[in-house]
């Protein structure tokens, strides 16, 4: 029997934030994967391992967890005033499924440190030494993201000293901007898809919960810890390792989305996994982080544990963190009464892993029919750094 040979195609493994993908630049791809459909997918999947029935990846660069199941696709940008345009597909681990319904402002720190080493942004741009502004363009959600790389002797800088926690290295510190994270357009409508700060959840099987619905970073449902039987300080097992609390989290997930509108029926949420993102939250309070750093109740302003991909993420997802300073930036979300409330520009949480501060600033805009709040940036520091790089190997037939 004849077997088609492996092909291989030119990439880089990064980590970015918290998480670690697979980059390619988009004419780089086999030219059938260089459109959107099957085919690209497919390829996604095979480079990554899935699905495995194992849940190991062990077969592909992934990492069996959600964020290290990641691809990113780049090219010179389309859009004018902007050097990149930036594609992302969240692989999942057991299904032959990429999601390409949202961001990851994690992976978003890499993008400008890629870009430049792979010809993405004119010489002309990048400074001996200092920062190079790398303007990009997010297709998905139709976003500019600025990010501020590190430069030194006209190279990308990774080495520093900024800690990032969830990492377990120093590294050096990027800087991210998220221009109008939650601008009229994304999907579901605003910022508040459904018109209010805080509305009532009916979840079959749980009850009724308080939640705050917002479209900023990425969609994500906030709810309180205590009204799901929660503190707040939770660390990975503690949610993981119990079948019945991931089912009462994807419950709440599924109906969260249909009440923002991403979808018109709650079966639709199992082929939608990346996106809304489910998160509760609690006033701040003493914890032992996982590596075990002591977390101090004075040290933050509030906990935050979120899940991603049915599992609760061991850090912060980046876009997660943004609809975190959004929500707190606005007075009378859960979000911000957790966090004492009233009006701030910035927020320092608590998560698994350590703690991550998110800068943004909220405005409300009175109009003829009452007005909304809009936030016109959001601000986080991130680290990036480039693991590998050459070629990644796929059978032929695979795609």
């Amino acid at each position: 029997m004849t077997h088609v040979p492996q092909i291989k195609v030119p990439a880089t493994y990064m980590r970015g934030g918290t998480s670690k993908g697979v980059f390619f630049k988009l004419d780089d791809l086999p030219e059938r994967c260089r459109e959107p459909g099957e085919a690209r997918d497919r390829f996604l999947l095979r480079v990554i391992g899935s699905p495995d029935p194992y849940g190991a990846q062990i077969d592909g660069m992934g990492g069996a967890t959600s964020s290290t199941s990641k691809t990113v696709i780049l090219s010179k940008s389309a859009k004018p005033d902007h050097d990149v345009d930036y594609r992302f597909g969240q692989v999942s681990i057991d299904k032959a499924f990429v999601d390409w319904s949202g961001n990851c402002g994690n992976l978003t720190a890499a993008v400008g440190s890629f870009a430049i080493n792979n010809g993405l942004v004119d010489a002309s741009r990048i400074p001996q030494n200092g920062h190079c502004v790398v303007r990009i363009w997010q297709t998905q959600i139709n976003k500019t993201i600025i990010a501020h790389v590190p430069i030194s002797n006209g190279q990308v800088q990774e080495t520093g000293d900024f800690e990032l926690d969830g990492v377990t290295f120093p590294a050096a510190e990027v800087q991210i901007e998220f221009l109008d994270p939650a601008e009229e357009g994304d999907e579901g409508g605003s910022m508040f898809p459904t018109g209010k700060l805080v509305d009532d959840l009916e979840v079959p099987g749980v009850g009724r919960l308080q939640a705050t619905m917002i479209n900023a970073g990425i969609p994500t449902i906030f709810v309180n810890a205590d009204e799901i039987g929660y503190t707040g300080t939770e660390l990975r097992e503690a949610i993981n390792s119990d079948p019945k609390a991931l089912e009462k989290f994807e419950t709440i997930r599924a109906y969260g989305a249909l009440r923002m509108g991403l979808i018109k029926d709650v079966a639709e949420a199992a082929k939608r996994q990346h996106t809304p993102k489910v998160a509760f939250v609690a006033p701040p309070k003493d914890y032992v982080s996982s590596s075990g750093k002591q977390i101090k109740a004075g040290d933050i302003d509030l906990n935050v544990r979120a899940l991603s991909m049915g599992k609760l993420h061991h850090a912060m997802m980046g876009t997660a963190a943004v609809a975190i300073g959004t929500a707190a930036a606005i007075p009378g979300t859960l979000v911000n009464l957790a966090a004492g409330g009233g009006e701030r520009e910035a927020v320092r949480f608590g998560h698994p892993s350590g703690t991550l501060r998110v800068g943004a600033a909220a405005a409300f805009e009175p109009s003829p029919n009452g007005g909304q709040w809009v936030v016109k940036k959001a601000m986080m520091s991130r680290s990036a750094r480039v693991l590998m790089e050459g070629w990644v190997r796929v059978p032929g037939d695979s795609f």
